[in-house]
């Protein structure tokens, strides 16, 4: 088999760190090759170096592609050559159509007037290669998630990619939507497209790759061949994080005491459509101590139950009520909510968790800042303190507090919307998706946070997509499906099977 591309020695740095230390990297033509390693490993700087983003000059090593040297000034220069990247945030515009996004800046013209005749039978053609039925002027915004990573497939395939790299491609799919990417990937292999798959879910890894490499500290440490029979997810999981997990979840003693927040006869409508109820006479309890999970399909409710409950932060018309202690809780705002005892570490950190262009330290106070002010004024020594105190505890790696949020990886920067909302000091806390997107090594960290959470008496509410997650953490477990809670288990009468079955039978 040909060798498609090789990456020799390849360093980065940038002021005060050292992002990738001689990485070697080589990917036979027509293979999916699979790059593993904990957030911050240097993965996505690797394919940055690779497609131009950071041009020939600004590292050190040698990039040799289809047998020759290569030296890109761009992101242009690559793809002249078949390198398309796909990131994990989607590079669309949102109110523009699938044919006017699919030939932005590489238009189908006739004397610099556009074809569109041309682009619309293009764009059916380039639909049907990625198992797409919509119409070329279908806007983009209309479309899910996971429709959408496919017409971000389907723009790579017009400009004749012959090395599709796909970064996290599957993190914000569903379960549906991650296997026809999937089944995806495996029929442009066929058709001679090679591809690199940057992801976390080593379930899919190992479904679909060829061979895997893995990267951690920025250093290349192994290479395994699914021929050879070498890929196992507790190999990946031993050379990514560089020691050997046995169990991914840590152990706790279960001690639940009394009940902390206690929801009744729970209702929210959508708060555009208001003849759709998405939430249904919920009936929830929380103790002390306890763990308790939401599980349930995509689009069952979870976050907007979470969120409604959460200051009303969705829906319109909500009735029901909550108590905190045995106490109503005034719950009608977000500053209530907070005030109450609850914090919500919501799924999309990026949007609403976070102010990216803002310090950790800044970011971590946020949400209680009368605690580093006096008579409202700012306290920075304060502030710093603080910052520096959830560093230490919850493991932050940052060369500073002053470093901005944007520069972490995801899994340092859900740490710092942990830190924002213990700092908040809440009785209950909700957490939304907590360990999307980040790697097991990560995930291994969230999970004793979580843990000293309950041992202190905290009740924390988890939802997650991943249900080997939920039976590894959780105390109680309630099912969710179409807005109403349609069974709950125990830890011990929990599995995957039960699970699925109440949502299905339901």
């Amino acid at each position: 088999m040909k060798t498609l591309l090789e990456m020799r020695a390849i360093t980065k740095e940038f002021p005060g760190v050292k992002a990738l230390d001689t990485v070697n990297l080589a990917v036979q033509e027509g293979e999916i090759h699979a790059i593993c390693g904990e957030n911050g490993a240097g993965k996505s700087t690797l394919m940055k170096v690779l497609s131009g983003v950071y041009p020939t000059g600004t590292y050190d090593g040698e990039i040799h592609y289809d047998g020759a040297l290569a030296e890109f000034a761009d992101i242009s220069d690559s793809e002249a050559r078949g390198i398309i990247i796909i990131h994990q945030e989607l590079a669309l515009v949102p109110l523009l159509s699938i044919a006017e996004n699919l030939f932005l800046g590489n238009e189908c013209s006739r004397s610099g007037i556009i074809d569109w005749r041309d682009t619309n039978q293009r764009t059916e053609a380039l639909l049907r290669k990625v198992g797409l039925t919509e119409p070329p002027s279908a806007i983009v915004d209309k479309l899910g998630v996971g429709k959408q990573q496919l017409v971000e497939i389907a723009k790579a395939l017009s400009k004749e990619v012959r090395l599709l790299i796909l970064d996290e491609p599957t993190a914000a799919l569903s379960e549906s939507d991650s296997q026809a990417l999937l089944d995806l990937m495996l029929e442009l292999k066929q058709q001679g497209v090679t591809q690199i798959i940057i992801s976390h879910k080593l379930n899919e890894v190992r479904r679909v790759a060829d061979t895997v490499t893995v990267i951690r500290d920025g250093t290349t440490v192994s290479t395994m061949n699914a021929a050879k029979g070498e890929i196992t997810e507790d190999g990946i999981v031993r050379d990514m994080v560089g020691r050997d997990m046995a169990d991914r979840y840590p152990e706790r003693a279960r001690r639940a005491g009394e009940i902390l927040m206690e929801v009744k006869g729970w209702n929210v409508w959508h708060p555009i459509h208001a003849e759709r109820q998405m939430i249904k006479d919920v009936n929830m309890t929380v103790r002390a101590g306890e763990v308790v999970g939401i599980a349930g399909l995509m689009g069952a409710g979870r976050t907007e139950l979470a969120m409604s409950i959460f200051g009303r932060s969705y829906g319109r018309n909500i009735s029901g009520s909550l108590e905190m202690n045995g106490a109503p809780a005034n719950v009608d705002s977000v500053s209530g909510a907070i005030e109450a005892g609850l914090a919500y570490v919501t799924e999309d950190r990026k949007s609403l968790g976070l102010v990216l262009d803002e310090t950790i330290q800044r970011n971590i106070t946020l949400a209680n800042l009368p605690e580093v002010s006096r008579k409202t004024i700012l306290n920075e020594a304060r502030e710093t303190q603080v910052a520096e105190k959830y560093r230490a505890a919850l493991n932050i790696r940052t060369p500073s507090v002053f470093q901005k949020v944007m520069n972490l990886s995801g899994g340092n920067q859900q740490k710092v919307v942990l830190s924002k909302w213990l700092f908040a000091g809440p009785e209950v806390l909700i957490l939304d998706e907590p360990t999307r997107g980040i790697d097991v090594g990560a995930k291994f960290e969230i999970y004793g946070i979580i843990n000293e959470l309950s041992a202190q008496g905290k009740g924390v509410v988890m939802i997650s997509s991943e249900m080997p997650e939920l039976l590894g953490m959780c105390d109680r477990i309630y099912v969710m499906n179409e807005g109403a809670f349609v069974g709950e288990l125990t830890a011990e009468e929990a599995s995957q099977e039960r699970i699925m079955s109440l949502i299905v039978t339901e």
